[in-house]
């Protein structure tokens, strides 16, 4: 797994490259967990507590951690292998990743990342570097979206005006131990949630928990349960994978093309994938393709 991310970190150009990761969407295995949430607010330790529970029930269990990067080197800590503390479990696998300045909660090659390893490992969990409100770009890779909320921070009034308040599919009040701070908490992060437009066939659940006591673990991983059959049912995880590597590929183009490369591709329909299409190869045909003259 090490030798493969390292792959597609420094080879991303490479033939073999596409081809590894067009394998790897198609035979995906792994329901995507996304967590994210202000820093501070305990996502390191609530993975810690959710690995516990996954390889309890002998699933095995990779993980994502973006870290910040310094603004002047542009290097970064990538302390959660440490922060995890985890012991040497061969069932449990931790990749961190430096965000290299993206706004978004997410380093550039984390989604190629979650694909790879969704198809080896049961569950995969992406914890986002924690950065605020424009964080957000977590829906493009996670099938189950976890927000995490710290009570007396004032973070869930301000989701209410936020975009990231739209994108959870589950919310979690941390340091539940705190009593009635936490009470007021959830409270005020329901009344945020129901504001927000979302499908009716999906009832976004608030679960108190307290990471350093357990509390409120398994109900946290029974409601990831329930999510995961939510999606089984009408093509919906397929509807969304494919609406995510749409979304990945038209960023990719963007970044590499420009606007008017991107505006290109979307009139000739290239970005448009068909259901279950791997987008890997598909974008690196379309890079080694020369732009056409601009319409007059």
């Amino acid at each position: 797994m090490a030798l493969a991310l390292a792959l597609i970190e420094a080879a991303p150009d490479e033939p073999a490259t596409p081809a590894l990761l067009d394998a790897a969407y198609r035979d995906a295995r792994a329901q995507v967990i996304g967590l994210t949430g202000p820093p501070g607010v305990g996502k390191s330790t609530l993975i810690a507590r959710l690995i516990e529970a996954l390889r309890a029930e002998g699933r095995s269990v990779g993980v994502i951690a973006i870290d910040p990067s310094s603004r002047q080197s542009g290097g970064a800590l990538l302390g959660d292998r440490v922060r995890l503390a985890l012991a040497d479990d061969p069932g449990v696998y931790v990749r961190s990743m430096a965000a290299r300045g993206r706004l978004g909660g997410l380093a550039p090659e984390a989604y190629a990342a979650a694909v790879l390893m969704r198809a080896v490992y049961d569950v995969v969990i992406v914890e986002t570097v924690g950065v605020g409100q424009s964080e957000t770009d977590v829906a493009t890779v996670a099938d189950t979206i976890v927000l995490c909320i710290q009570p007396g921070s004032g973070d869930s009034l301000q989701y209410v005006k936020a975009g990231i308040a739209e994108i959870p599919d589950i919310a979690v009040i941390g340091k539940a131990d705190l009593g009635s701070v936490a009470l007021k908490a959830q409270s005020d992060l329901e009344a945020a949630l129901a504001l927000q437009r979302r499908a009716a066939d999906w009832s976004v659940p608030v679960i108190p928990i307290s990471g350093t006591r357990g509390y409120g673990i398994q109900r946290l991983v029974q409601a990831i349960a329930d999510h995961e059959g939510h999606l089984a049912i009408g093509g919906r995880l397929v509807a969304r994978r494919q609406a995510q590597a749409e979304r990945w590929a038209a960023e990719t183009l963007r970044s590499e093309l420009g606007r008017r490369g991107l505006e290109q591709a979307e009139r000739a329909g290239a970005l448009r994938l068909a259901p279950g299409e791997a987008p890997f190869g598909a974008l690196h045909r379309l890079l080694a393709t020369p732009l056409a003259p601009a319409p007059q």
